[in-house]
């Protein structure tokens, strides 16, 4: 045998592990994702004074509906407040912001972050809150989201993940889009919680115990993916993250190629970002300490985004067939592994002609990814903001609740 072909056998081998080691991975978490996660009761029932703070940029066109619909929860009106931090907003919609019962940072900052944002609104709230709730500028809350973030406090988390849901699919991307954070919803929040492990953070629709997250936050300067910040260092501290599958939050969804592109391009830089950043610590911790949810998240992160691992397995399995066919079943197998995570993972609602229509937009997708990946370095250093068009009132019907104090 050449050295060419031992050197071949041994890349490839490489890459089959690597491949298939991601593919087991998310099977297992899919399979425990069909059975039902459930937690104790209560320790109490006492409603905590929430914060749900809003951080937005330049997102005039849905803000005035978003912060007026955040006011609608079935939750005690004097035990929670709206805090919107308003970043670069036209004059006139800071006007129509101050006539609604909630509370507004503006602000224009030199460099614009979620993080910056944030920290700027806790460091002028005065309030004694208890329980911190973020929210993207393009949520709208479910009327029970805040109750059921309250049960799950009372519980003793002090990190918790709500279900984040498609407001609109209205085109194939924004269907790929939400079929996509159901597959995530099912796989790394509600399998993990299964079987034991803490829930994935999203970046909104979430929450935190209030002093832990305002001092968190004193410590965190990036520019994406600060979720991923706070999620490594709840690890890292030890905390457990909840997930709470019957807490909906409406998120708007990528309606072009480009736009989805380049949010996967800026996802998969700040993983990579996050694993070298973390797997040394994470590693130490595991045998001087036991850790093993925070190692856990850090080999996670070197996980490839499911389009390009569904493609590159389609034409992995179709090369073998004809250059190396005692590999093929091998290729093979791991290919209908993955295609059964998509089964097992993917609600129902999304088995129709729509979704396989948006199926189609896959090739496209995998493509696009594919190609990004040479402009992956440095990609979630650069803030870029994804702009938003779907105000809460086309979202559904309205939950008519005073809120007089």
């Amino acid at each position: 045998m050449s050295y060419f072909h031992i050197i071949f056998d041994i890349a490839h081998l490489i890459v089959y592990s690597y491949v298939t080691l991601t593919v087991l991975f998310l099977f297992v978490f899919a399979v425990a994702s069909l059975f039902p996660y459930k937690t104790d009761a209560p320790k109490e029932n006492t409603f905590r004074k929430i914060a749900v703070l809003i951080p937005a940029y330049k997102e005039d066109e849905v803000i005035i509906s978003v912060a007026a619909e955040a006011l609608n929860q079935d939750y005690p009106v004097d035990k929670f407040d709206i805090i919107v931090i308003a970043d670069a907003f036209a004059a006139d919609t800071l006007v129509k912001l101050r006539k609604l019962d909630i509370k507004l940072f503006a602000k224009n900052f030199e460099i614009s972050t979620k993080s910056r944002a944030l920290n700027y609104a806790l460091g002028k709230m005065e309030e004694d809150y208890e329980v911190a709730c973020i929210l993207d500028a393009d949520n709208i809350m479910e009327p029970d989201f805040l109750k059921r973030i309250n049960q799950a406090y009372n519980k003793g988390f002090k990190a918790i993940q709500g279900h984040r849901v498609a407001k609109n699919m209205n085109t194939s991307f924004s269907i790929l889009d939400a079929v996509s954070e159901e597959i995530n919803n099912n796989i790394f929040r509600k399998g993990q919680c299964v079987l034991g492990f803490s829930s994935t953070l999203i970046g909104s629709a979430m929450a935190f115990d209030y002093p832990m997250f305002k001092q968190m936050m004193s410590e965190v300067e990036v520019v994406g993916g600060f979720d991923k910040e706070i999620e490594m260092r709840l690890y890292r501290e030890g905390y457990e993250i909840e997930y709470l599958s019957e807490a909906y939050v409406y998120d708007e969804k990528v309606q072009n190629a480009r736009v989805f592109t380049q949010q996967r391009r800026r996802w998969l830089s700040a993983q990579f970002h996050y694993f070298g950043k973390h797997i040394i610590p994470a590693t130490k911790a595991l045998f001087s300490e036991g850790n093993y949810e925070y190692f856990f998240k850090a080999v996670h992160y070197l996980q490839l985004p499911r389009v390009l691992l569904l493609g590159f397995l389609i034409l992995a399995t179709a090369l073998s067939f004809f250059i190396s066919p005692d590999w093929f079943g091998a290729w093979l197998i791991s290919l209908s592994s993955l295609v059964l995570v998509f089964l097992f993972s993917i609600p129902r609602k999304f088995y129709n002609f729509r979704t396989l229509k948006a199926i189609l937009s896959l090739p496209k997708g995998f493509v696009l990814m594919a190609l990004s990946l040479l402009k992956i370095r440095g990609a979630n250093e650069k803030f870029i903001h994804t702009k938003h068009t779907y105000n809460a009132f086309q979202i559904k019907p309205r939950f008519n609740k005073s809120r007089k104090k």
